[in-house]
């Protein structure tokens, strides 16, 4: 039986405004397991960002956010936690060290002002406990582990005398500085060319294999997911539509929304034998105001399968097939 890592139940993330509250998170529940990878998934606004920073309690205490929900996590001693629950000093204590976590931008996520190795030392120094030259040394490994060259010069650089490309590997080596359990990479490769983005993920992929860590990937391309991730869970404003082992969500993607990413995708058509298109696909419309979503599916206004029962209610995540569910009426149908 496999162990999970984390499990999400019913995460819920409201922040108050002048116009009214707005749910950026409603309802999320997923899991990731020992050691795999669970990929999120959606366009930017679905709240992908927004559920890793509930989870990691670094939402900003002036949004004044409303969470609800569980966050179960189990530690590297085998107990389990409640992230959601936890008091302060305990959730600091696990953040950077069992949690990790690469943000979106590494040049605005680095100190301009302190050195990468200052940076990487001072977490090992909280949680480690190691003196200054021991965490400098472990520093200098973990840049090594990362393949940034000329390790014990990059050192004592600071964020802006490096590139994009070694920035990111430099947040990667802070998030791993102290064996973490549990990874959440959000979006590390987006501002990174392709060459690049390919050597982030395979460092990436070759230190979970060495480590054994599990890692929540959130992302919005689609053929990251495919070669990184082992489960997959779509959001769409705000909440999870679909959620599948990778390879069955390619085959057969079951929510109306994933059918519509997955068709975007130039080389969808060609990979299934399909006469090229002269035009790429594109979903019509826009996500509805999350101050005035629509009374049933969120979905509904830009979808070409929807009914008049959808107008009526939010439809529940219903299972459809081996591991798999999917937010839809027809799911029934769409599973055949």
């Amino acid at each position: 039986m496999t162990t999970h890592r984390l499990q999400v139940s019913n995460l819920s993330t409201t922040f108050p405004t002048d116009d009214g509250p707005v749910r950026s998170v409603a309802d999320v529940s997923f899991a990731i397991r020992a050691g795999q990878t669970t990929a999120l998934v959606g366009e930017s606004g679905s709240g992908k960002s927004v559920t890793s920073l509930t989870l990691m309690r670094l939402l900003p205490k002036t949004a004044g956010a409303q969470v609800t929900g569980q966050a179960r996590f189990i530690t590297r001693s085998g107990e389990a936690v409640d992230l959601l629950a936890l008091p302060e000093p305990r959730m600091r204590a696990l953040r950077g060290n069992e949690l990790a976590m690469i943000f979106q931008e590494p040049m605005t996520s680095l100190n301009p002002v302190f050195t990468v190795g200052e940076q990487i030392a001072e977490s090992v120094r909280l949680h480690k406990g190691f003196d200054r030259a021991a965490a400098l040394a472990h520093a200098k490994r973990m840049l090594d582990l990362v393949e940034i060259p000329a390790a014990a010069q990059r050192l004592h650089e600071y964020p802006h005398q490096l590139s994009g490309g070694m920035r990111q590997r430099v947040m990667i080596a802070l998030a791993m500085a102290c064996d973490p359990t549990l990874l959440i990479a959000d979006e590390p490769t987006t501002a990174l060319d392709v060459t690049i983005q390919a050597q982030i993920l395979e460092l990436m992929r070759r230190l979970q294999r060495e480590t054994g860590m599990s890692i929540l990937f959130i992302t919005h391309n689609l053929g990251v997911v495919a070669h990184f991730a082992d489960d997959v869970a779509v959001m769409y404003a705000g909440r999870i539509v679909e959620a599948a082992p990778v390879d069955a969500l390619f085959a057969s993607p079951q929510h109306p929304y994933t059918q519509g990413l997955l068709s975007c995708l130039p080389g969808k058509a060609r990979a299934a034998g399909l006469p090229k298109p002269k035009r790429l696909f594109a979903i019509r419309g826009q996500v509805s105001s999350p101050l005035s979503p629509p009374p049933g599916c969120a979905f509904e206004p830009r979808c070409d399968q929807a009914f008049a029962a959808c107008k009526d209610a939010m439809p529940e995540l219903r299972r459809s097939g081996e591991h798999r569910q999917a937010r839809c009426l027809r799911v029934p149908e769409l599973a055949q």
